[in-house]
């Protein structure tokens, strides 16, 4: 028999808050954070927008002398963590520290740290690099960090899957307890790309949106104007227990992890196929993983990036699954407000899943003003409202044509 594992803890940094209720507040309100960038001079860049993190304080987390051997990533992924621990009430103990895991996922890691140890480099010589340049910017020393912060001796990885990192952590981690490995993790993800090279090398590809003049109307998932998505940054981390101890120690309870689904496109590296194959494959895994019938399902957390590819044939994959029932279903973007945060992305929104489960409140899709012909579904517009809900999906797509799909069932005894 499968054990269930369910989630008592919750962890947000992101651009619209610093803490999980802050963020899923500002959910709820309708409220973008995006903006100009500060983190750089953007002259000379096509891009001047972004969703940055707002009045973070590693200090308040992290020793004053340990903060600039890590990147910022590292910074939200611990904030993150250490809500997400105290909001659960685990207490990591010898007795127990084998039997807790971390996984942390990320796209890119430390860009902030590389791109400055790169300009000392050319600039100065191989004898200005810092020694602690690659342990604060390699991916896993979110995982490693935190499992020296908090004691935590088990099962400790790092996936990077582009923008399903944060989701495939999540499920992966969902698994390692299901089997009887541990008995919690600690999972999400977390990234901090807002840099020249990141905000460049998106820019690049065309990815990103060139509203600069529209700043929080810039993201706009499913509408017909929408022409790209705007970079965000954060963490989202969740605490995963097997159900058994959750009830044994009285924590109190979000929502239950019923089902995780992966698959690969095969078709393209960047762009998705146009009858969204991929991702239908992802969420059929996912209902098949739980045994749930898709007539089940009442709502999707929506990948919803604001590119023109993506949102049309998400829609697609959402109408093939679905069936008659797409229509009833109520499907949102919160990257409306978030922006895109790359690996954290599917972290935060498994975040905001479990926090839509527990209310039973959905965030809307801001911005969303001019209806698309090929996105025709409830993307609830520019309100939040209440539902009565069962089951919820959160999709995340990666670049590789790399997909994963996380259902969550509202919690009952």
């Amino acid at each position: 028999m499968k054990r269930r594992v369910v989630i008592t803890g919750v962890g947000i940094v992101s651009p619209v808050g610093n803490t999980a209720e802050e963020t899923w507040a500002a959910l709820l309100a309708g409220r973008s954070g995006i903006g100009q960038i500060t983190h750089f001079d953007t002259t000379g860049f096509s891009v001047h927008i972004a969703a940055e993190v707002k009045d973070f304080d590693p200090a308040k987390f992290i020793e004053k002398k340990e903060i600039k051997k890590m990147d910022p990533f590292i910074h939200y992924a611990i904030a993150a963590s250490q809500e997400a621990l105290d909001d659960s009430g685990l207490k990591i103990t010898e007795d127990n520290s084998e039997r807790v895991g971390i996984f942390v996922g990320s796209a890119l890691g430390g860009f902030t740290i590389i791109e400055r140890e790169q300009t000392k480099l050319f600039t100065g010589g191989p004898d200005r690099i810092s020694p602690f340049f690659i342990p604060s910017s390699i991916i896993n020393l979110a995982a490693g960090q935190m499992s020296i912060r908090f004691g935590i001796k088990g099962p400790n990885s790092a996936v990077s899957t582009a923008c399903a990192a944060g989701a495939h952590s999540v499920g992966d981690a969902y698994r390692i307890i299901r089997r009887g490995e541990c008995d919690a993790m600690l999972c999400g993800g977390a990234e901090a790309t807002i840099t020249p090279m990141g905000i460049g090398g998106f820019a690049a590809m065309r990815a990103l949106s060139t509203h600069n003049d529209r700043g929080p109307q810039a993201s706009r998932p499913f509408d017909r104007l929408r022409d790209g998505f705007v970079m965000g940054e954060g963490a989202g981390i969740l605490v995963l227990e097997e159900l058994e101890q959750a009830r044994a120690r009285g924590a109190k309870i979000y929502a239950e992890v019923v089902g995780y689904g992966m698959s690969s496109d095969a078709y393209h590296f960047t762009q998705p196929p146009e009858d969204g194959d991929g991702a239908r494959r992802s969420m059929h895994n996912a209902l098949k993983d739980a045994g749930v019938a898709p007539e089940q399902v009442g709502y999707i957390n929506a990948h919803g990036t604001s590119t023109p590819l993506n949102d049309k044939h998400e829609t697609a994959a959402i109408k093939d699954l679905f069936g008659d029932h797409a229509a009833n279903l109520k499907v949102s973007s919160t990257k409306s407000m978030t922006g895109h945060l790359l690996g954290a992305a599917g972290a935060v929104e498994a975040c905001v899943l479990a926090l839509t489960l527990r209310d039973q409140h959905i965030a809307p899709t801001i911005n969303y003003q001019e209806p698309d012909p090929d996105c025709d579904l409830n993307y609830v517009p520019n309100q939040s409202v209440q539902a009565d809900l069962t089951y919820a999906l959160s999709n995340s797509f990666g670049f590789g044509g790399t997909n994963a799909s996380l259902l969550f069932k509202r919690f009952e005894n």
